[in-house]
């Protein structure tokens, strides 16, 4: 059995819990593993039904999407005769050789999470001898000749080359720790988005004077009616499913070299969880009034303090929204979640002296920063749709709106 895709550009896994052992018979769809990605913690089922017969990756360890976890022998198909067998083992020879002719093919196959490892580190590929199915690279094959390289002495000139950039020398009391589990997989996939999206940048002053007064006003008798929050937060998805549905190439993927403009509107919230960071998909938004967003808030951000979150809760994605405010910010640049081409970052809201009419007035202000892949937008449709988004959120109040 191989590691299952488990979300949207999820490339690898790692095993945190083997909820079997070697010599336990399973049921197809039993869960076998707690496995963690960045996007979510899920439980694996069995592929099959049968005998665990060897557990191949350790706990702790993180294998690509696709890679070798276990080994498990099928039980036999009723109504079988006793004579297949031998008829089986008079075609293994064709089977082999099958299975040569395609290995070269699949030593020449290889996954985002290699390419992406051997990019990072200037690797050929062919220099690689492959390990997995059929001769093909795979991660671990690409990290244990890393680790083989860097054993090798330096060049002279490299010694030499750069002393600003080399670590600083340890002190007493410094400490060392590996990234694991789902802030390395953050972290891996952060380290992607970064490294081949062009980033760009803009940002709005929003005066919601009217909005704050509005919640305000129907926050106690919300909760009250429907066991939830009103937060300020519901308001802004709902402004901002608007803005992508009336500019829908914000609503995009990058799907290879082409770009895909989605037609449901998904927009993806980060939730955080002590020093994890889940990033749950409020699904058509656009269809959802604010009573059904807050709603929809609330159950995943449930969901993720519970470790509940399933790839259902975390996949299809179209565009990212974060509340940054929550923390105190008033300025910040996202990094784009790839696939998606634009994160927009909720800052906080703050009490701030504006001009009106000659006069000054206390007002309340928020700043949406929004961070957008250069190579599919650009200042114009930005400035646009950062116009729009403020025109919709300047203009939320009793008369405009209905919860």
């Amino acid at each position: 059995m191989v590691m299952p895709k488990l979300g949207e550009s999820v490339t690898e896994g790692t095993i945190s819990t083997w909820l079997v052992k070697e010599g336990d018979k399973v049921q197809k769809y039993d869960p076998i593993a707690d496995v963690m990605t960045d996007k979510v913690n899920a439980e694996i089922p069995s592929s099959y039904t049968g005998t665990i017969q060897q557990l191949v990756v350790p706990e702790g360890e993180t294998v690509e999407v696709g890679e070798l976890i276990c080994y498990i022998e099928t039980e036999s198909i009723e109504g079988v005769s006793e004579e297949q067998p031998t008829a089986q083992s008079s075609e293994q020879p064709s089977k082999e050789k099958t299975s040569a002719d395609n290995s070269s093919s699949m030593r020449n196959r290889y996954s985002p999470a290699v390419l992406n490892l051997a990019q990072k580190h200037d690797i050929d590929l062919t220099d690689i001898t492959g390990t997995g199915l059929g001769g093909r690279i795979t991660r671990k094959d690409v990290k244990n000749y890393i680790d083989h390289t860097n054993t090798e002495p330096a060049a002279p000139d490299k010694q030499q080359s750069s002393p600003s950039l080399q670590a600083s020398p340890s002190h007493p009391g410094d400490k060392t720790y590996k990234l694991t589990g789902v802030r390395k997989a953050i972290a891996d996939n952060m380290s992607y988005s970064k490294k081949e999206i062009p980033h760009a940048w803009m940002t709005v002053e929003v005066d919601v004077t009217d909005l704050v007064h509005y919640r305000n006003q129907i926050k106690n008798d919300f909760k009250k009616q429907e066991g939830v929050n009103l937060t300020y937060f519901s308001f802004f998805v709902h402004s901002l499913s608007k803005a992508l549905k009336e500019y829908p190439v914000f609503n995009s993927i990058w799907n290879g070299d082409s770009v895909v403009q989605k037609q449901d509107i998904n927009i993806s919230i980060a939730v955080a969880k002590d020093e994890e960071l889940y990033v749950p998909v409020i699904k058509q938004a656009d269809q959802l009034s604010i009573r059904g967003i807050a709603r929809e808030i609330d159950r995943l951000a449930l969901k993720a303090r519970n470790n509940s979150l399933t790839s259902d809760d975390m996949t299809d994605g179209t565009f990212t929204l974060n509340n940054t405010g929550s923390f105190g910010s008033v300025s910040s640049m996202g990094i784009i979640n790839y696939p998606q081409i634009a994160i927009l970052q909720v800052e906080s809201i703050v009490k701030r002296p504006v001009i009106i009419n000659d006069m000054f007035a206390a007002r309340d202000i928020v700043n949406l920063s929004l961070s957008l892949d250069h190579r599919v937008l650009d200042g114009l449709i930005c400035g646009k749709f950062l116009a729009r988004m403020k025109e919709l959120l300047e203009n939320t109040n009793e008369s405009s709106l209905s919860i």
